[in-house]
């Protein structure tokens, strides 16, 4: 029960991204359209004092200011990761791209030698397995539930992550 509520939560939690960028572009929404309405309420008061063309030429002066704001705010990030990059040794550079599957790799390498030792034991051990029981013991044993629940909710979130990012 345990395992199917991780492998439930790895999905869900594979999701939060897509549900925190739903909530994200709604805020930056809710700004736009106070920003569009502090425009037109300004529009409105300069067309009353007959500078209607003046806000125009404003409006496009401000829009023009956030473009370049957000394209150096981004080129500087870049360059940023760049630079931290160009030191570091290829390897490294490798290794920072694959840190998240690592632990992927080791649970799921972990699970691998165990459905092999568990097998290797069993056939050496007939006598000692009777029963689909007693080889369900010996799995329990080797393989606790917290363990089965840990790799559960990994593999969830890996692999329930493509569908959310399906668009």
């Amino acid at each position: 029960m345990l395992s199917l509520l991780s492998t439930l939560g790895g999905l869900l939690i594979s999701g939060l991204p897509k549900l925190l960028e739903f909530f994200q572009n709604k805020s930056d929404q809710a700004h736009e359209r106070e920003l569009a309405k502090l425009a037109t309420e300004r529009d409105l008061q300069m067309a009353a004092q007959g500078f209607a063309a003046q806000a125009r030429i404003e409006e496009m002066r401000t829009e023009q200011v956030a473009l370049e704001t957000d394209a150096k705010m981004t080129e500087a990030a870049l360059k940023h990761d760049e630079k931290i990059i160009e030191k570091a040794s290829k390897w490294l550079v490798n290794y920072i791209g694959s840190v998240r599957p690592t632990i992927t790799y080791i649970f799921v390498l972990e699970l691998v030698a165990i459905n092999a030792v568990i097998a290797w034991y069993s056939f050496t051990q007939p006598d000692l397995i009777n029963s689909i029981d007693d080889l369900l013991r010996i799995t329990e044993v080797i393989f606790t539930e917290e363990e089965m629940v840990l790799l559960s909710g990994i593999i969830s979130y890996w692999f329930g992550s493509r569908s959310w990012n399906k668009k």
